[in-house]
Formats: structure tokens, C-alpha cells, sequence
């Protein structure tokens, strides 16, 4: 069992509240052992280069509309396009790293956030700058089911009017 702050994390034989893992940090997020340090440094480069890489691909498609000729306002349409989505994309997905996202309202964007792709890597690139992405969400959330559960289990001992008095 190890301890950070004076909270003891839930060991692993007991029935407590066990630690969401995050994708990529598992639950080193908890304690920040394990090569905490090392996954959000290759995370932060891993999302940077990504999006790199993706301006480039996008790059290209932008030179094969310039190439085929189909005129300025399409061109300027698929700009405008990845730009919002890209916007829309990074918010969204900065949003989903302190609340919940609604499945509904998730499943409805799937769309927008696959043209934004870019602005949600940038996102997870800015986060893992400060912390594993979603971090502040999942530590919040264990901590609730944790004290939850120990007020749950935290019993009174014997009939209080039952003790003796001192004399």
C-alpha cells in the first residue's frame, strides 16, 4: 500500500474503489510512479509530432486541390472547413479532460471531431504539458468513491449509551 498526501491508495486485494487507468498512463497517474515522468514526455512529443505529421497530409491535400483546379471557393471551403473543426475539435476534447462528455452529444460530433483530428492532438498535446490528459478528472473521481466507500464501511463500535462512565 503506498501513500502520497496522507491518503492511502487501495491496495490490490481489498473491495475498494479502484483508479480508472488512463490510455497511455494506466493508473501510474495516482502516485506518479512507473515512469510517470517518461510516458507524459513521450506523450507530449508522440501528440506534437502527430499533428506534424497530419498538417503535412493535410498540406498535400491542399496542393491536389491547388493541382486539379476546381476553383478558389472550394479550395477555400476545405480550409475554412479544417480550421473550424479543428477549433471545434480542440475544445471539445479540452472540455472532455475536466467533465464527462454526454455519449449522445459525443456520438453526434464523431464527424466533426474526426475532420478536427489536429486540434484535438493539439489538445492532448497542451494538456500533457501540466498532467496525464484527463488527470484532474479521474483523481477527483476516486477520491469522491474513496471517501464514499469509507464512510460506507467506517463502523461505530458498541451502543454509545451503553459506555461507562469515569468515575
Amino acid at each position: 500500500m503506498s501513500e502520497k498526501n496522507g491518503t492511502p491508495a487501495t491496495p490490490a486485494g481489498s473491495i475498494g474503489p479502484r483508479p480508472e487507468p488512463i490510455r497511455f498512463f494506466g493508473t501510474t497517474w495516482l502516485d506518479h510512479d512507473n515512469g510517470y515522468a517518461a510516458r507524459r514526455i513521450a506523450v507530449s512529443v508522440g501528440s506534437l509530432a502527430t499533428a506534424a505529421v497530419s498538417c503535412l497530409v493535410l498540406r498535400f491535400a491542399y496542393e491536389g486541390l491547388q493541382l486539379s483546379d476546381i476553383g478558389g471557393f472550394v479550395t477555400v471551403l476545405m480550409v475554412v472547413m479544417f480550421a473550424v473543426c479543428s477549433a471545434l475539435a480542440y475544445r471539445h476534447t479540452w472540455d472532455g479532460f475536466s467533465k464527462r462528455p454526454d455519449p449522445d452529444r459525443q456520438a453526434s460530433l464523431r464527424g466533426l471531431l474526426a475532420i478536427g483530428f489536429v486540434g484535438s492532438l493539439l489538445a492532448y498535446f497542451f494538456r500533457s504539458l501540466t498532467e496525464a490528459p484527463g488527470e484532474k478528472l479521474h483523481r477527483e473521481e476516486y477520491e469522491t468513491a474513496r471517501e464514499q466507500h469509507e464512510s460506507r464501511t467506517t463502523r461505530r463500535t458498541g451502543n454509545p449509551a451503553k459506555k461507562r462512565r469515569r468515575s
